[in-house]
């Protein structure tokens, strides 16, 4: 069961897969936005050439819980990448996923601390995705030993 983990940006979506047992999590790079219908195209793409059978979109919700634009904006996206992939698609709530995996890469040397080029936003777009699978991943294993 291999799970695709999406981080949304306005400018790259994050991309994380789980291997095929569906425990671990594995950043997997970040899609460059174009248009819509084209980034619809290339996670479509993405989810048969992995085999990918669920989707998990994180959910940025403000710091007090409320649904802002961009909340808005990853539950309509995750209605039309579940509609377009005919697989079920969840979201996660994603509050400091960004600002963890910028602290992890830090830490790992991977990420320079201010460091701000094309290439490290990528990296920390796929940390982030991996956390927001990771931690899906983790939810549904402790759910389903309730």
């Amino acid at each position: 069961m291999r799970v695709l983990g999406l981080d949304l940006g306005a400018r790259r979506i994050g991309l994380a897969v789980s291997d095929t047992a569906g425990e671990m999590a594995f950043p997997a790079g970040a899609l460059e936005r174009t248009t819509p219908a084209r980034d619809l195209e290339v996670l479509l793409a993405l989810i048969q050439e992995r085999e990918v059978v669920r989707v998990v979109v994180g959910l940025p919700l403000h710091m007090d819980g409320r649904v802002g634009p961009e909340a808005e904006a990853a539950r309509v996206f995750a209605s039309v990448l579940a509609d377009a992939a005919k697989l079920p698609v969840d979201t996660l709530d994603e509050r400091w996923t960004t600002r963890e995996a910028e602290r992890a890469l830090r830490e790992t040397g991977l990420r320079k601390h201010g460091k701000r080029g094309k290439k490290a936003k990528g990296r920390v777009d796929a940390a982030a995705a991996t956390i927001i699978l990771r931690t899906y991943l983790q939810q549904r294993a402790a759910e389903s030993l309730d």
